[in-house]
């Protein structure tokens, strides 16, 4: 017997509404599905966003895997280029040098010379005669006085008198730390190199050692924290200045900082406040104010700003929010915006995000043209060319938007930018603000390369400490005060000098001439 094998169709009724519930359910069904894929596809994009974004962070320029591959291939240029140098000395000078087009060095001016003249004969080789002197050939060499420590003997002669037997003597100089062993440029010298040049102090104590200075790294601890308590007033001088500007610079970076008994770190912050008024000709010095915290909660910035009034440039961060409510107004930074962006065209190509990037960056033509300009000038420039294109962006923006799969990285950028267009805008009505906070960010850059060669910070305290430290030689930067020389001369006078004239030590008001007196 021949059984005939049934089809789908034949399993299909014959009745014409059964038939159209079918399909109906079938179609609903499909559209499930294809809403379902819909959604899976917006979040595996997402997805490869957001880990694209890690990976940079991860691996990035920082990381220490690519700082390794960096590194190797720096020494293998290094070679090469010492093999072909080596080589070249081997063979026999051309009748003619071909020249090569180097970019010359410009010794500066203000290094010591040491002259070594070479003094050739007096008479002719040929006939004998005296000669005369025409002139010089002078060349210039760079040399290096490697790093060399001495000690300072002071010697008090004393004195009898014979008359009256008393007993005369000149009084000990003031040192910076009382009973102390280092001298004000030694001290400098460890503060330098720890919070500017990144040099932790067990490293610092080596390289003393293999000069023959046994020092312990406990003992320049000492000095640093007796040196920060010094320091203190003077980094809060500078935090009044801050303070009592119109308008100030702030973000916050991470500060990994051990926890004693918990045999882990906590995630500390740094935060700073910059004052610089120097792109709307401020005739007010600049200066940068860091805090430290165990957390980053919003109480810190609350505490941090009080008794401050005007405008704080800041990101999205809504640990600020408490300080808006009391009466400051938050201006936003186009730069976290842009980045946004700036992220989606590095994971994949996006016409949509470079047609917004080229939009922010038309604003920042503007912000170059009007640098140094009056408050008032750089408010109308902005209104006339700046507010069209900020209007026209939020438009495309709006329309954008409603065309994008909600979740996707493109709009997640956009909603960015239009959840605080207020505050994005704000600029546009204050001549004396930025168009992003990249002055606060700047201030910043020390601590994320400390971070490197610290891994974290010792304790709270230390935190503390490198906070007074990073804000009184960031501030004599940004007045191009030379920090070596400045911390030394305020280290030699401020543990005599009255409190309540400590803004004389302010970068913008010291005499750095030395002075008779002085801590050694």
């Amino acid at each position: 017997m021949i059984f005939a094998m049934k089809t789908p169709a034949d399993t299909l009724p014959n009745d014409l509404d059964a038939l159209k519930e079918i399909i109906l359910k079938m179609g609903n069904q499909l559209a499930q599905q294809e809403a379902q894929i819909s959604q899976q596809a917006t979040l595996i994009t997402t997805l490869r966003h957001q880990l694209e974004i890690l990976k940079r962070a991860r691996f990035g320029r920082a990381s220490e895997q690519l700082d390794k591959q960096i590194h190797q291939l720096e020494l293998q240029l290094e070679e090469l280029e010492t093999e072909v140098a080596a080589l070249a000395s081997t063979q026999p000078e051309p009748a003619v040098t071909p020249k090569k087009p180097r970019r010359r060095i410009n010794l500066p001016e203000h290094l010591p010379r040491d002259e070594r003249r070479l003094e050739s004969a007096c008479h002719c080789p040929d006939c004998q005669s005296e000669l005369t002197h025409i002139g010089d050939d002078v060349s210039e060499i760079l040399d290096v006085v490697p790093l060399s420590f001495r000690v300072i003997r002071v010697v008090r002669p004393k004195f009898s008198c014979s008359a009256c037997s008393k007993l005369v003597q000149a009084p000990a100089p003031q040192r910076v730390i009382p009973k102390g062993l280092a001298s004000a440029n030694l001290l400098t010298q460890v503060m330098i190199d720890k919070y500017l040049d990144h040099q932790p102090l067990y490293r610092q104590a080596e390289r003393m050692e293999r000069e023959g200075v046994d020092v312990e790294r406990s003992t320049l601890a000492d000095w640093v924290g007796q040196c920060s308590a010094l320091l203190t007033p003077l980094a809060d001088a500078i935090g009044r200045h801050v303070k009592a500007a119109n308008h100030v610079y702030a973000d916050d970076t991470t500060a990994p900082t051990l926890s004693p008994g918990n045999k882990r770190t906590q995630v500390g912050r740094y935060w700073t406040y910059v004052r610089d008024g120097r792109p709307w000709a401020e005739a007010a010095p600049p200066a940068v104010w860091l805090q430290y915290s165990e957390d980053r909660k919003s109480i810190h910035p609350e505490s941090h700003l009080k008794g401050f009034s005007g405008t704080l440039q800041a990101d999205a961060y809504a640990g600020y929010n408490s300080a808006y409510q009391n009466g400051i107004q938050h201006i936003a930074c186009w730069a976290h915006v842009r980045r946004k962006f700036y992220d989606i065209t590095q994971n994949t190509p996006s016409p949509l995000a470079d047609e917004a990037i080229a939009t922010i960056q038309s604003l920042y033509v503007i912000e170059k043209a009007i640098r140094g300009k009056p408050p008032d000038q750089r408010e109308a420039i902005r209104q006339q060319q700046a507010k069209p294109i900020i209007e026209r962006f939020k438009l495309w923006l709006q329309s954008t938007l409603h065309t994008l799969s909600k979740g996707s990285p493109l709009s997640k950028a956009i909603s960015y930018a239009l959840k605080q267009w207020e505050a994005l805008t704000a600029y546009l009505h204050n001549g004396k603000a930025g168009i992003d906070n990249n002055p606060a960010e700047r201030s910043l850059r020390p601590i994320a390369l400390g971070r490197k060669n610290y891994l974290f910070a010792g304790s709270v305290a230390g935190g503390q400490r490198a906070a007074v430290l990073y804000t009184i030689l960031g501030t004599a930067k940004l007045n191009d005060v030379n920090p070596k020389v400045y911390l030394s001369t305020v280290l030699k006078r401020i543990g005599e000098h009255p409190i309540n004239r400590i803004d004389e030590l302010l970068p913008w008001n010291i005499d750095l001439t030395p002075k008779s007196g002085e801590a050694i």
